[in-house]
């Protein structure tokens, strides 16, 4: 997918810049035209006549060399159909969030209207500070894409999540960048994400801790691979993505209702809402107040339909393809494949709850019928197009 492209890398500096030498080779090893553009810091880890070698030409470093015919960073930019900036360090990424242009890397990226994919790299606490958080999400907005970081040892000695992904992924990475746009057009995918929140009174409810990034993780690229997205949403502090109808619910009961009326367009439907299983028979009128010498309080509870277990009974065919979502804190894949022969789906994400709703990042093994494949610990974003990856294959069937 990637020969005969041309790429533009942009090297930044950090430890990780010698594995760009790497991914350079990889590039062209899979047909690719490349043209290498170094950060003044990273030659400082990498020789410039490593790239000269590999490549044929020399890097591009300073944007004011006299040998540049015109304005490099606008010829770069005009001439590459995308741009992979690894590694990209928590300094880079807090400059493209601001549009900072100040030398030929951040001048190119400033100057370029093509895909931009990113592979960060760094120590964990800078990957897990709200700076580098507001950043990550600022470019998100912007359109970039992320390929990693991943968790394994950093060159402090500790280990964590900052790693920079390997290079082979990387290139993956670039692969779906240019086929994204056309390997889910024409489809329909439903999403559901977050919580619901099941009413005590008019000031308590019932819920969990689901934050929704990974179901708007996967409505995001849904749509940034070509398809009409519905994201039926829980409360939660997330803007939708753009281009991505959003129906806002609060309960599982308007959480059926919204995805029942909306199913006969739906050619997959992915179930990444933490859905109550329970919720009060009755909800207060008013506030509930403690009454004097009282020690304890019984809410009667019943049962929340199990939505996902509803569609897959009452599914004719293979369409729509089902997507569960298991989050357990012991025996994960036998939970999963009890998930899926119960429910009737053709696919669980099973991860731990401890990984589950907080932060950026995320750990599963995906489960069907037929195998189990584990992600190791990855970005929420990447794990929404390993899942995608498998919805296209079961919409290809």
């Amino acid at each position: 997918m990637i020969s005969g492209r041309r790429i533009v890398l942009g090297v930044g500096g950090g430890i990780a810049a010698y594995k760009a030498v790497v991914l350079a080779r990889e590039l062209l090893r899979r047909g690719a035209q490349l043209r290498v553009v170094m950060t003044d810091s990273a030659t400082r880890f990498v020789g410039p006549v490593t790239f000269t070698g590999i490549t044929g030409a020399p890097p591009v470093i300073d944007l004011w060399d006299a040998k540049y015919a015109g304005e490099i960073h606008v010829e770069l930019a005009a001439w590459g159909e995308a741009i992979v900036v690894a590694p990209a360090t928590a300094n880079l990424l807090a400059r493209m969030a601001s549009g900072i242009a100040d030398d030929a890397l951040s001048a190119t990226l400033l100057c370029s209207d093509k895909r931009v994919l990113v592979a960060p790299a760094m120590h964990h606490r800078m990957w897990s500070h709200a700076a580098t958080r507001r950043n990550v999400a600022r470019l998100r907005e912007d359109g970039v894409l992320f390929a990693g970081p991943v968790s394994g040892p950093l060159a402090s000695g500790e280990e964590g999540m900052g790693r920079m992904a390997e290079p082979d992924a990387i290139a993956d990475a670039l692969e779906v960048l240019f086929r994204e746009t056309r390997d889910l057009s024409g489809h329909t995918v439903l999403i559901s994400a977050g919580p619901t929140l099941e009413p005590v009174d008019p000031v308590r409810f019932l819920g969990n801790r689901s934050s929704g990034r990974m179901g708007y993780a996967i409505a995001e690229r849904a749509r940034q691979r070509g398809a009409r997205v519905i994201l039926v949403s829980g409360p939660v502090a997330l803007a939708a993505p753009q281009g991505v109808e959003r129906v806002s619910v609060r309960t599982a009961i308007e959480m059926q209702e919204a995805i029942t009326s909306r199913l006969p367009d739906c050619d997959a439907v992915i179930m990444a809402a933490a859905v109550a299983d329970f919720r009060p028979r009755e909800a207060a009128v008013h506030k509930l107040k403690k009454l004097e010498g009282e020690e304890t309080r019984v809410i009667e509870l019943v049962r929340n339909p199990d939505i996902l277990a509803d569609l897959g009974a009452s599914r004719r065919g293979a369409r729509p393809v089902l997507v569960g979502f298991a989050v357990e804190t012991e025996n994960l894949v036998a939970a999963a494949r009890t998930k899926l022969e119960t429910k009737k789906v053709d696919l669980v994400v099973a991860n731990h709850a401890s990984v589950a709703f907080e932060g950026d990042d995320n750990e599963a093994t995906l489960v069907t019928r037929d195998d189990e494949e584990s992600t190791g610990r990855v970005s929420k974003h990447a794990l929404a197009d390993r899942i995608l990856d498998r919805v296209h294959a079961l919409l290809e069937r």
